[in-house]
């Protein structure tokens, strides 16, 4: 694997996935109603995240997203509070 999609992969991974089990829950499920078979992505969820392919990242950033957006308020202006 190239150094650079090795460095992506690592990224992915520092940012709490491997152990961030309801962020990769969820990344598993909008994966899978995304890609619901190997006409939609060339691999399954555990497969593609191992390699980190571009279906991978999209389900992550998806379920980043979607975590965001089901945040209350009060917990973005506390997160936010406490990164500024």
């Amino acid at each position: 694997m190239a150094i650079a999609g090795r460095r992506r992969i690592d990224s992915i991974r520092s940012l709490g996935m491997e152990h961030d089990l309801q962020l990769r829950a969820a990344a598993r499920a909008i994966y899978n109603a995304c890609y619901p078979t190997e006409e939609w992505a060339p691999c399954g969820f555990d497969e593609a995240e191992r390699f980190g392919t571009v279906h991978y990242r999209q389900a992550v950033g998806a379920a980043q997203e979607a975590r965001w957006a089901l945040t209350s308020m009060e917990e973005r202006q506390l997160l936010l509070s406490v990164v500024i």
